[in-house]
């Protein structure tokens, strides 16, 4: 009978691995999320079981109250307030990577698995990264989290984990950003219509989006524009949302008429995509906002976008008064048009429609659709949307026959 070799198992830090240089040809880790999980303060919860029922068995692990937390990689405590837990995270989680990259044979690989909504979640990410000699290869978006699960219940939550492949490279020193554009813009659109055919969708669209883009910026130590300005993190990944978006719009809107939409509807559209009905953090919108050219602190608690505290909420056209719909962007016309459908008013619908132009585009009934798509099938949004959609092309005919008339009104005047 075979004998089985049995795992060995150690304890350690991430930032002082115990182990010589080149020692191994494979090395896998899911790091800390930034901010998005309390884990030394949630793992208090099994420490304090795991001490009665096996701390005899380990004393050396058990020997703190509860959980030693000085050195944990997190973002959310320092007593020295947030800003220096964020320097804190990024300063050992580079130092980790620089350790992995230390351990890994030269032809070795590294697998690291991330994911964050935020763009400082991501910048982490990035500058730990592009400090390391750690170059990815490869990026691959896989679900790995319940959708039942509470932090997932009435939020924007992520479904799906970034898996990068990493490996050991000489990277080049200066990589110039209007070269990095332009290689973003032929490689990125590839790999979004890869995810948008495997049914990626959402936050989760964006967030694949950016571990594609690492494999092209991270190739280099550092990102110059030729003035000789540093380009952040940050920066580089408004550009991938910037590209990410345009794309987005387009395929939602199965092309055509993209360019034919205002900022604002836009924004409604990819917010609607992106989010569904759930409220996020304004910072998250605002990026979104940036990214198709609006003022989110113009805009708020003027129209269809609502803040709450430190939240921002898009309403639907139930949660709006008739009255207060004004202007002529084609996403409030849509939504005085579904509160008049909702109420039966007919005659107004066709005069609304006929007054601001909308009656008779494409754009006005394909952007009505796509936001249709976005929403699950108990939205209440959606069911107004499908229901003045489910008439729309007598409503189109008869407003052509109105508009008609009225010119041959004007003809024999």
């Amino acid at each position: 009978m075979k004998s089985i070799k049995l795992p060995n198992v150690f304890q350690a830090s991430a930032t002082e691995l115990p182990f010589s240089d080149n020692y191994f040809d494979a090395v896998f880790t899911d790091p800390p999320y930034y901010d998005n999980v309390p884990y030394s303060y949630l793992s208090d919860f099994f420490y304090v079981w795991l001490k009665r029922c096996i701390g005899d068995l380990y004393p050396e692990l058990f020997a703190t109250p509860l959980t030693p937390k000085s050195r944990e990689i997190v973002a959310y405590s320092h007593e020295n307030g947030y800003e220096a837990g964020k320097n804190r995270f990024e300063s050992m989680l580079k130092q980790s990577f620089k350790e992995i990259s230390r351990v890994l044979k030269p032809n070795g690989i590294a697998v690291i698995v991330y994911t964050h909504k935020s763009t400082e979640g991501w910048e982490t990410l990035i500058n730990s990264l592009l400090e390391s000699d750690l170059v990815p290869t490869a990026s691959w978006p896989i679900d790995t989290e319940m959708k039942s699960r509470l932090r997932a219940k009435e939020s924007a939550a992520l479904a799906s984990s970034i898996y990068f492949v990493c490996r050991k490279m000489k990277r080049d020193e200066v990589g110039w950003i209007n070269e990095i554009r332009d290689e973003l813009n032929k490689h990125l659109p590839k790999k979004l219509e890869e995810l948008w055919k495997e049914g990626v969708s959402g936050s989760d669209y964006f967030v694949s989006a950016i571990g594609s883009a690492i494999e092209v910026f991270g190739k280099y130590r550092k990102i110059m524009d030729y003035e000789g300005n540093e380009i952040s993190a940050k920066r580089l990944i408004e550009i991938v949302r910037e590209i990410v978006t345009d794309y987005v719009v387009r395929q939602i809107l199965h092309n055509g008429i993209a360019g034919e939409l205002s900022p604002l509807t836009r924004f409604y559209l990819l917010y609607r995509w992106s989010f569904g009905e759930a409220k996020i953090h304004f910072d998250d919108a605002r990026k979104l906002a940036q990214s198709v050219g609006v003022s989110l602190e113009d805009e708020w608690n003027r129209g269809f976008i609502k803040k709450e505290k430190e939240f921002i909420r898009v309403l639907g056209p139930q949660e709006r008064k008739l009255n207060e719909i004004r202007g002529n962007e084609l996403i409030e016309v849509l939504h005085k048009v579904l509160l008049l459908w909702k109420d039966g008013r007919k005659e107004e619908i066709k005069e609304v429609l006929s007054e601001s132009g909308y009656g008779l585009k494409e754009a006005f009934y394909r952007v009505a659709q796509a936001i249709s798509e976005t929403l699950p099938k108990e939205s209440a949004e959606k069911k107004l949307l499908d229901g003045f959609l489910s008439g729309k092309d007598r409503l189109v005919g008869e407003i052509r026959d109105k508009l008609e008339k009225f010119k041959q009104k004007k003809l024999f005047e």
